[in-house]
């Protein structure tokens, strides 16, 4: 077994989406090769409901799959296919989108005015670029949760972990999509699979990723704001793995948790741009030419 090398930490950036949401970018619009296949990851967490109750309205989405994940409050949803529905703390929605496909997210706060989510999207390979869009909407009672003799819990959205399967399933990335928590002061080793790419995104508590970048040896990486300045790593920070099978995580003093998400890279060209991803710059002009003569949407 070998530990994965940290390739890069980074502190997620704060950024205005939507109709004015305000929320921290981990990672997106850039190189997309290191994460490849995720394109991006958005923190959408706030108190003020005057910064993301404006939502955001109507959007299309070509050639990718946009995961929703709600930690507090809701999220109201609707598209252009008819479908429409409410996520609450704990759901996910994983929508691919597909040949295409125009919805609206708007937020809601809990009754303290908290607002609390994720959204990754996946990119999907040209083969799949043109396929016909769908949902898989899953509640939180039917994510799986595993606790570890130490007191670890992992909670199985998509992939296989520690014999549970998550419930999000047919997804071409493969990818896997954990939330964990490790307890206080306790040191944690998590499998992955050596031929995927992977990233941690702290949320909660923190702790310290160990890093195996030198042979037959393992040091502690100790990142904190600004990322690399020392202390321990803690909310907001993203930490990119290198090659390996394993991550090693030693909680802080109040537990740490955190999204360990991994998947098997396409390794295709991207062109991208706004809500749409491609694979050459005429797929691209295509799509927004068809958004805007009408004909952006299939099969319906």
């Amino acid at each position: 077994m070998s530990i994965r090398p940290i390739k890069r930490v980074v502190q997620s950036q704060p950024t205005i989406e939507g109709a004015g949401v305000r929320l921290r970018r981990a990672f997106g619009f850039g190189d997309t090769r290191d994460f490849d296949p995720f394109l991006l990851l958005d923190d959408f967490r706030n108190e003020n409901p005057a910064d993301y109750l404006a939502g955001f309205p109507w959007h299309p989405h070509r050639g990718i799959e946009t995961i929703t994940y709600v930690l507090a409050g809701s999220v109201s949803h609707g598209d252009s296919l008819g479908n429409q529905g409410r996520m609450g703390a704990g759901d996910v929605q994983w929508m691919t989108a597909g040949s295409g496909i125009l919805h609206q997210e708007m937020p809601a706060g809990d009754p303290q005015g908290r607002m609390h989510g994720f959204q990754l999207w996946a990119n999907l390979p040209a083969s799949l670029k043109l396929t016909k869009p769908r949902y898989q909407d899953v509640a939180a009672r039917d994510i799986p949760e595993v606790t570890d003799d130490d007191g670890t819990r992992v909670r199985v959205i998509c992939g296989n972990f520690w014999g549970k399967s998550g419930p999000v399933d047919g997804v071409a990335a493969d990818p896997q999509y954990l939330d964990v928590w490790v307890p206080p002061r306790r040191r944690k080793t998590l499998p992955i699979k050596a031929s995927r790419h992977a990233f941690a995104y702290v949320f909660d508590g923190s702790g310290t990723f160990r890093d195996a970048s030198e042979p037959g040896a393992v040091r502690t990486e100790r990142v904190g704001s600004p990322a690399n300045a020392g202390g321990e790593t803690g909310n907001r920070s993203l930490i990119l793995f290198d090659k390996g099978d394993e991550v090693t995580v030693q909680a802080g003093e109040s537990g740490i948790r955190f999204l360990l998400v991994s998947g098997e890279p396409i390794e295709e060209p991207v062109a991208w741009a706004g809500p749409i991803v491609m694979n050459t710059d005429d797929e691209l002009r295509r799509a927004y030419a068809e958004l805007r003569d009408g004909t952006f949407i299939k099969g319906r």
